[in-house]
C-alpha cells in the first residue's frame, strides 16, 4: 500500500450530507481491499456521521472543513470542503412578465434572488440572507427552435446563446434579459432559472419562470 485515493465535492452546504469515496492504492496502481476509517481535522466545521462510510455534515458554513482518510496505517491528503449558506429559496423579487413592443427587440432584465432563510432569535419573520457568488442557470425553453431570440447579460451582446449561466452578485441577484435578433417574431419567449444546491439537488422555488412577449 502506498496511497489513498480520496473522491469528494469541494462544497458542501449547511445541513447537507455527503458520503466520500476512498480506495487503497498499490505500488501498481491497483485496488486494495482495506476498511477504510474516516475522521475530520476540523469538528467546528464538519461532522462525521460514520466513521466507517465517511457520511459527513456540515454545520458552520463559511469555513473550510477537512476530511481525512485512514486505511490501515496508512492515512490520506486531507481533503478540503467548504462549507456553504444553505441555498433554500429562489425567487423573482420583481415581475415575471414583460412586453417588447417593436422596433425595441430588448426586454426588461430578469431577475432572480438565491438566499438563504434562518429563524429569527426574536421569534418574528425569519431573516432572508443573500447567497453571492451562486450560479443561476437560464434557458429559453419556448420557443424550442433556436434563432429567433437570445439571452444577453450586455445591452450589446447579439450573439446567440440559449442557456447561460450567470453568477449572482452581493445581493445575491442574477439577470439576464431577451433581445429578438431574427425573424420570424414569437408571439412569447419563455426563459426559465433554476439553481442547484451544492449536493445537486434543485434550490426549491426553481425554476422560476418568465414570459416576454413581444407585439408590434
Amino acid at each position: 500500500m502506498i496511497a489513498i485515493e480520496v473522491t469528494a465535492p469541494d462544497s458542501l452546504e449547511e445541513y447537507d450530507t455527503l458520503a466520500p469515496r476512498a480506495r487503497v492504492l498499490d505500488g501498481r496502481g491497483d485496488s486494495v481491499a482495506v476498511a477504510i476509517v474516516w475522521a475530520t481535522l476540523d469538528t467546528a466545521v464538519l461532522t462525521v456521521l460514520d466513521s466507517t462510510t465517511g457520511t459527513t455534515v456540515v454545520h458552520h458554513a463559511g469555513s473550510i472543513g477537512r476530511l481525512l482518510a485512514r486505511g490501515g496505517t496508512l492515512f490520506s491528503d486531507p481533503v478540503s470542503l467548504r462549507a456553504l449558506a444553505a441555498a433554500d429559496t429562489l425567487f423573482a423579487p420583481g415581475t415575471t412578465a414583460d412586453t417588447v413592443t417593436l422596433p425595441d427587440s430588448l426586454s426588461d432584465s430578469l431577475t432572480v434572488q438565491i438566499a438563504d432563510t434562518i429563524e429569527s432569535a426574536s421569534g418574528g419573520d425569519p431573516l432572508t440572507v443573500p447567497l453571492p457568488r451562486r450560479p443561476i442557470v437560464y434557458a429559453i425553453t419556448d420557443p424550442v427552435a433556436a434563432g429567433a431570440v437570445t439571452l444577453v447579460t450586455s445591452d450589446t451582446a447579439r450573439a446567440l446563446v440559449t442557456t447561460d449561466t450567470v453568477a449572482t452578485d452581493a445581493n445575491g441577484t442574477a439577470a439576464v434579459r431577451v433581445r429578438l435578433i431574427a425573424p420570424p417574431r414569437p408571439d412569447s419567449v419563455v426563459v426559465t432559472a433554476s439553481a442547484r444546491r451544492a449536493v445537486g439537488t434543485p434550490v426549491p422555488g426553481s425554476p422560476v419562470t418568465f414570459v416576454v412577449r413581444f407585439q408590434p
